[in-house]
């Protein structure tokens, strides 16, 4: 090629996504007479017998991509797909395979299989997912008991399994058996404690904490950085359009499964929920490649990784129809009814796998699945109310804190050193987790300890009541005092309601798989159970008062201490992520009772409702905000008295916009243009002077087709003119051959009109999944509106900074 440095400036991934510029859409008619070369039938005849005459200009002048050209219509690194584009593809794609139907029995077979293939690929992704699921919970559990203990029986046995299998296993001490020994019992072969075996147990339990975070950080450091976090701000990005290459990829599902585990294992304050649904993702979009107008069709792929989301959050709580319900709420930017249809059978498919695999052995999705027989009053929705205030409040404290926090890894070196960061933390958790039972434990075990409903069997410290069994009624337990271990159970817990609320605040985030459901689940759970046990004491103690007289006689089970423990454990996630409807949904599957929905519901409201007097954005959209991703939340109305003059560039004092002309020019200033800007599309023009606008061509597809063109069209050089137009006009015969590109270019770019509200824009960008709308005054082009350009204007106008709008 000529242009050496059209070569280095354009086929690099240089493309800014803030110039990034989309067509999409809109079929408006721009009447160019009076601007258009006179192109009647004469000159048409006169064309027709130049060529036929002696020199034959039909071969010199080529109409280009008659057949397509591997590259043209793809998407480069960090750029938003164009939404129209790609379902007038599938539209077009699926009418050829519906008149080809009608011709012969293969090609009936093959629209049968086309329709077929969505169904297949959830099948697909369902059952992956589930798989999955199943080896990380089962890798999980094994690994967190590792660092107390091995079994004898088996090194492959967790504590519980091991002791299932012990003939001496009593009901009482089902913990205890002596196939399980702790790594004291096995370094100096002694059965009782002791300070050594103490000290001992201590430190292994803190070595394994770190060597299993070094070996995660590592993993995710040196083969999947993309592995790292809960994955669902850029899930949410990527379903809006936005394309970031190996997010999604096979390195990242190997390198975030395992390093999932070995974060769990080592007792830092992250769950394995919010990675799930990365994980079923990175499924889908591996899945995809198997069926060609999935793997050829990016709108169609999202709709794919929509369903995905729902069987990661089927698998993660056991709630099918949560799962679906949280797709569509809090991840989805496009949710047409067929994919609620898919996103249903993807999360049936996959909730059916991980039963059927029965990781936990209790014939349940999840460890901390319970169910409660006791009734709510009316009279207790004020404490439901009260932890639904306390989960706003505190997931309002935690967004701010966590975001600060990682603003400052972002902006000070303490982002430089991200292993020394997490063997920090994990230290300190685990140094600070070993002393208190309810710390030591995993996430998922105390979240089930603490909603347990007591019963007469429990060996549970938080079960430890003065029971009078002249007063046991049937099944049902009365209210009773607290015992000595509920006491003691209530500053452990107190303990450890302070390490969770502080230290997830520095976890999420690292450089290591971390999910925020299960900490903010155990959060308020803590504060749940120690409110609910305290209205429980109160009903024993005063059950003459007034508040309790009317429902709670003496020797009756008025409260349930678990489903405090539950509400609030909803109040907090709620809180965090500003979940509503599917939040209520997977916790009243979590519980398998109806019941219990109104409590829910107002825990819920209430969280959001607080949460959202003190800062309107979720956690996923703080750190969405805090990455700069180009992301535009459909939730929230721009309400300002702007112009799309005022927003459009180039400004009045910017140089002019860069077009193109219709016909007026080479190849050599197409490729000075294209080496010296970086902008991803331009518009086409009639004329500089004339300003009238002909259609849109993207950056990529210009840049492919010329390459292309001089490799394998003869005759194109630099001197030779590029047509976007039906005909070409004669020209000399010692012209050389001329590049027609008029089937790369979009001839219904969106318009506006200068004196567009800018409300009307920012619901045009968001409804039809826009990157970029043209400016037009009077029918001539004056400017261009990028999807960049609209996040700048919505972050001025909330007085933030506009420059924070760049992927980082």
């Amino acid at each position: 090629m000529d242009n050496k440095s059209f070569r280095q400036g354009s086929f690099q991934s240089s493309t800014s996504d803030e110039d990034m510029v989309e067509v999409a859409g809109g079929t408006l008619d721009f009447s160019m007479v009076d601007d258009v070369p006179p192109l009647d039938r004469e000159i048409e005849e006169g064309f027709s017998s130049y060529n036929g005459g002696g020199v034959n200009r039909a071969s010199k002048m080529m109409d280009f991509l008659e057949e397509p050209i591997p590259g043209v219509g793809t998407y480069e690194d960090f750029n938003t797909i164009d939404w129209v584009r790609e379902k007038s593809r599938d539209r077009d794609r699926h009418r050829e395979i519906t008149s080809r139907s009608k011709e012969s029995t293969w090609a009936l077979i093959h629209r049968v299989s086309d329709a077929f293939s969505g169904w297949l690929l959830m099948l697909l992704i369902g059952l992956k997912a589930g798989a999955l699921a199943g080896l990380i919970d089962i890798s999980a559990h094994w690994m967190t008991d590792l660092k107390e203990g091995v079994c004898l029986n088996g090194f492959w046995y967790n504590h519980e399994h091991c002791c299932w299998n012990s003939p001496e296993t009593t009901f009482q001490d089902r913990d205890k058996c002596p196939e399980w020994r702790t790594w004291a019992q096995l370094l100096t072969g002694k059965e009782e404690g002791g300070a050594l075996a103490y000290v001992l147990n201590y430190f292994l339990y803190v070595l394994w904490a770190l060597l299993f975070a070094l070996l995660a950080v590592l993993l995710v450091r040196g083969f999947a950085p993309y592995a790292c976090g809960s994955g669902i701000p850029e899930i949410k990005t990527i379903l809006s359009g936005f394309i970031i290459r190996g997010y999604l990829g096979k390195w990242t599902l190997v390198i975030k499964t395992v390093t999932l585990v070995l974060a769990v294992s080592s007792g830092l304050s992250l769950g394995k929920e919010g990675p799930l649904v990365h994980v079923a993702c990175c499924c889908g979009n591996i899945l995809c490649h198997l069926f060609t107008k999935y793997r050829k069709n990016e709108a169609k792929r999202r709709e794919v990784l929509s369903a995905a989301a729902a069987a990661g959050v089927s698998v993660a709580f056991g709630a099918p129809i949560g799962g679906v319900l949280f797709s569509l709420e809090e991840v989805s930017y496009y949710f047409p009814l067929k994919t609620l249809w898919r996103s249903f059978f993807a999360a049936l498919v996959a909730a059916f796998t991980l039963r059927s695999i029965n990781p936990f052995g209790n014939s349940r999705l999840v460890l901390f699945y319970v169910e409660f027989h006791t009734p709510w009053h009316l009279l207790e929705l004020g404490p439901f109310i009260l932890l639904g205030v306390f989960g706003g409040l505190w997931g309002a404290f935690f967004i701010r804190s966590n975001i600060a926090w990682c603003r400052r890894r972002k902006t000070t070196r303490l982002g430089k050193y991200p292993v020394v960061e997490v063997m920090v933390v994990t230290a300190l958790t685990a140094l600070l987790a070993f002393p208190n039972q309810y710390t030591r434990m995993s996430t998922s075990e105390l979240i089930s300890e603490l909603f347990n409903d007591c019963g007469l069997l429990d060996s549970s410290q938080l079960c430890d009541y003065l029971n009078d069994f002249n007063s046991t009624k049937g099944d049902d337990l009365p209210d009773r005092a607290a015992g000595s271990g509920v006491q003691a159970a209530m500053w452990q817990l107190a303990l450890a309601l302070l390490l969770k609320a502080f230290i997830t605040i520095f976890t999420f985030g690292m450089k290591v798989p971390s999910g925020l459901f299960i900490p903010s689940m155990a959060v308020g759970a803590i504060a749940g159970r120690l409110l609910g046990v305290a209205m429980e004491q109160l009903a024993y103690y005063h059950h003459d008062w007034a508040i309790f007289k009317s429902w709670c006689s003496p020797g009756a089970d008025c409260i349930t201490p678990g489903l405090y423990a539950m509400v609030g454990a909803a109040a907090c996630l709620g809180g965090v992520t500003r979940m509503t409807v599917s939040l209520v949904v997977i916790m009243f599957e979590l519980t398998g009772g109806l019941e219990y929905i109104v409590p829910l519901m107002a825990a819920a409201m209430t969280s959001k409702w607080v949460a959202d007097a003190l800062g309107r954005e979720g956690i996923y959209d703080a750190h969405i905000r805090l990455n700069g991703y180009p992301f535009l939340e459909a939730k929230e109305e721009f309400s300002h008295k702007t112009l799309a003059l005022d927003v459009m560039r180039p400004r009045r004092t910017n140089p002019p916009l860069t077009v193109l002309t219709q016909d007026s020019m080479t190849v050599e200033d197409m490729e000075g243009i294209i080496s010296e800007t970086t902008y991803s599309g331009y518009p086409v023009v009639v004329s500089r002077e004339s300003q009238r606008l002909v259609g849109f061509i993207l950056r990529r597809d210009l840049i492919i087709s010329i390459e292309s063109a001089r490799k394998k069209q003869d005759g194109i050089v630099s001197s030779s003119i590029i047509y976007f137009t039906d005909h070409s006009p004669p020209l000399p015969p010692t012209s050389p051959s001329t590049l027609k590109l008029r089937n790369i270019l979009d001839l219904s770019p969106f318009t506006v009109t200068d004196q567009t509200p800018m409300e009307i824009v920012v619901d045009i960008f968001r409804k039809l999944g826009l990157r970029q709308c043209l400016v037009t005054h009077n029918g001539k082009l004056l400017g261009i509106i990028t999807k960049k350009d609209v996040l700048k204007h919505i972050a001025q106008m909330a007085n933030q900074d506009p420059d924070s709008i760049l992927f980082n």
